[in-house]
């Protein structure tokens, strides 16, 4: 989008951002409500949830559960009315005490376990990082997991700065035409009404440093984002100083253009880096998420090298400091640049680093494979020394995929270990199910996630209460689903021939399969169908019927993930499925709450050890929703023949045909013979105490081990405190004057 078409212009942006509190209309005795909008805590916090729905309850919901845009537009009716309230004030007095002790007391996680542990904050990169809704700038799995860890960090006390993009049009909002095609439509981020605040440089301009690309710089403005005690620094490109090409570099995601694509990820290594310096931070550790990272640290070895310690010096300080999580299980996931690339634009930099160009292309490659390609994989694995995987399965595949890189190891030697996912409790947990885990388990429940005895408690819950939990659960999202439908229908974006497919019929009664997830080949979405006939029969049984909920993107550039979503979606329109097979269009992060609230079933069928870990179905398992599932990802460790189903065997098989054939028949069978007969079988109260009695399994078993908190603190242990303690005992030092007289610098910051 060109610059004369944009809502805001930076300069607007700029302005309006830098006013000193949302709404000067607030009275003085509820005037906090300004920094608790301001920071994300309150998203996962039920307390201060309430808080703004009881401020003006029509207003929260209309802003999209956003407090920043609702209290830009309430009424000073609206706040002289709260400020008289004593049930409100006592609310907010409530919020603000629980606020501050969250963001304040020293009695951390961090500080009772590991006093002292950590010099500086943890340096978390991430290409995409999702908080919530109000702040669009994610695409799918990786962005979750980015968001969990920083409220997690927060939970702990641990220090931790995100650095990131802001994109202003953040991930495409999904449209699906008439005839079941999907479309991308690109909307500016409305920043007046998001939680965030740019950050100036001294002289009060908006640039904070600048990064080279190839014969010209790029200045980067930066925008902060507060997550608890978590700060996320959002690099912005979108400045007045930049041309108009430059200027979209960071317009959004995941662009399929290779030269915008190592652009993109210069600026977030090299210039993230250079932010953090020019804000005075000094980290302790830097992780990288994901392999679009590791640009970082040849920019961290270039800083040292600048500071007179010599190459190899540097690249093992550097290394001895930098924790690298890789995400991707298969070859083609990764990202590789062609050499003509690279030496583009880093043909000034290697000379820095005191490397000529075939050392430095090296870094990128594994040695005795020169293909041309630079793998930032590969510089990644080579500039890290802890290194994992995100499931016990994908830190096997991962010391497979990448054994070349030390090929005097044996491949159970290779050092990639695994710390496997979690999900951020608090985030996903339905309100219904806080309620019954406050009663039963732990009026504190979530600060205790790990504690696997009190989540036995979870056998305690009465099975009509859980049941009617569940009943409630699902009534949301088919509310949800429906006015979605009926918004469709009112603004005319909808045909009579779509009503249907997109879930107009969904019956509150019946059996729910929801499969909610990235379409991609890879993912199988469409395994389903894949005997038609036979499913008719399954989904159509008069007595115990079945349907399923589909949602999610394809990638805009993957073709063949848009051929799925299109068969899928047309077959919702098929009169003889009756209506059961539902497509939610436009899946973001507050559809994806009531989703893994309110389906049944969660099914996951992607190829065999193409899963790295999967999030999604912790979350639903969490929720009361039992996996039906592949042995693949995080539920090879968490099935246990009780807790959910598993689909075929769990080896890989020689053929995609053959795997295909034997995972139908597999899928088939369960739902027949095991699933659907135990959902539907009820005593005379209509509640199905055999299907409960999975539920609890899922739930307390998936409770404990699959936490953030549980990956958080080993991330802490594994790897975050050994870093630091290596950076303590290994800090370089630099070289005689005349060693670095011989080597080119360029200034870290400029700005």
């Amino acid at each position: 989008m060109g610059e004369d078409t944009r809502t805001l212009t930076s300069k607007a942006r700029q302005q309006q951002a830098q006013c000193e509190a949302l709404n000067p209309r607030l009275p003085a005795c509820i005037s906090k409500l300004d920094d608790i909008a301001m920071n994300l805590w309150w998203s996962w916090r039920p307390r201060a949830r309430d808080l703004f729905r009881a401020l003006d309850y029509q207003l929260w919901v209309l802003s999209g559960h956003n407090p920043v845009k609702q209290l830009r537009d309430i009424s000073p009716y609206k706040l002289q009315a709260a400020a008289a309230d004593p049930a409100f004030l006592a609310l907010y007095d409530s919020v603000v005490a629980e606020f501050e002790d969250a963001m304040g007391n020293p009695r951390t996680w961090l500080e009772t376990h590991y006093p002292n542990s950590l010099d500086g904050p943890v340096a978390f990169f991430s290409m995409e990082f999702a908080i919530h809704s109000s702040l669009p700038i994610y695409a799918g799995g990786l962005g979750i997991l980015a968001g969990d860890i920083c409220k997690e960090a927060s939970d702990l006390g641990l220090p931790m700065v995100g650095i990131g993009f802001m994109y202003p049009q953040g991930y495409f909002h999904q449209t699906i035409s008439l005839e079941g095609w999907q479309g991308e439509i690109s909307r500016n981020i409305d920043f007046y009404e998001a939680p965030i605040m740019p950050i100036l440089s001294p002289d009060g301009r908006k640039p904070i440093v600048t990064v080279k690309l190839a014969d010209r710089n790029v200045h980067i403005g930066l925008w902060k984002l507060q997550v608890g005690r978590t700060t996320i620094y959002l690099l912005d490109t979108d400045v007045e100083e930049n041309t108009g090409e430059d200027r979209r570099l960071s317009s959004h995601l995941y662009i399929a253009d290779p030269e915008v694509r190592i652009q993109q990820e210069i600026i977030l290594g090299i210039g993230g880096v250079r932010v953090l310096r020019a804000l005075g931070v000094s980290p302790s550790v830097w992780h990288a998420n994901e392999g679009h990272i590791a640009f970082m640290n040849l920019e961290r070895i270039r800083e040292l090298m600048e500071r007179r310690v010599p190459y190899e010096e540097a690249k093992r300080y550097v290394e001895t400091t930098t924790v690298f999580t890789t995400h991707t299980p298969v070859p083609a996931g990764h990202d590789v640049f062609p050499n003509e690339l690279i030496e583009k634009y880093f043909r000034n930099f290697w000379a820095s680093m005191g490397l000529d160009k075939e050392k430095f292309l090296g870094l990128g490659r594994q040695d005795g494979h020169n293909d041309g390609k630079f793998n930032m994989t590969v510089l990644s694995l080579k500039t890290a020394q802890h290194r994992n995987g995100v499931s016990e399965l994908h830190g096997a595949v991962s010391r497979r995929m990448w054994q070349g890189l030390w090929p005097k190891l044996p491949e159970d030697e290779v050092p990639i270990t695994h710390i496997t996912n979690g999900v951020h409790a608090p985030t996903w947990i339905a309100p219904d199910m806080d309620n019954l885990f406050q009663k039963y388990l732990d009026s504190d429940w979530w600060k205790r996630q790990e504690d696997a005895e009190m989540w036995k408690r979870v056998l305690d819950i009465p099975n009509e209460e859980l049941w009617e939990a569940r009943q409630l659960m699902k009534r949301k999202l088919l509310s949800i689903i429906y006015d979605q439908v009926q918004k469709g229908w009112e603004n005319g974006s909808l045909a009579p021939e779509q009503v249907p497919a997109m879930g107009a019929l969904l019956n509150q009664g019946v059996l729910t399969i929801g499969f909610v997830r990235r379409f991609a080949s890879y993912k199988r979405p469409a395994l389903i169908f894949r005997d038609i006939e036979r499913l008719k029969k399954i989904i159509n049984d008069p007595w115990r019927p079945v349907q399923i909920v589909f949602a999610g993107k394809s990638h805009p550039a993957d073709l063949p993930g848009k051929e799925l979503l299109h068969h899928v979606y047309s077959l919702g329109t098929d009169r003889e499925f009756g209506g059961r097979i539902a497509f939610v269009e436009d899946f973001n992060m507050f559809t994806s709450r009531y989703l893994v609230h309110g389906i049944d079933v969660w099914l996951n069928v992607p190829r065999r050890l193409q899963e790295a870990s999967g999030t999604s179905g912790m979350k639903a398992a969490l929720n009361g929703v039992p996996h039906l599932s592949v042995l693949d990802g995080w539920w090879s460790e968490a099935y246990n023949g009780a807790n959910g189903w598993a689909i075929g065997r769990e080896e890989p098989f020689d053929d995609t045909e053959t795997e295909d054939c034997s995972d139908a028949e597999s899928l088939y069978s369960l739902l027949e013979q095991e699933i659907i007969p135990l959902f539907y079988n009820r005593t005379r109260d209509n509640v199905p105490h055999g299907w409960l009695h999975v539920v609890k399994e899922a739930i307390s078993t998936v409770g404990p081990m699959f936490s953030a908190k549980r990956m958080m603190t080993e991330y802490v242990e594994r790897m975050y405190m050994p870093a630091a303690e290596a950076a303590r005992s290994h800090r370089p030092r630099p070289a005689s004057s005349r060693q670095s007289r011989s080597h080119k610098r360029e200034p870290s910051v400029v700005g």
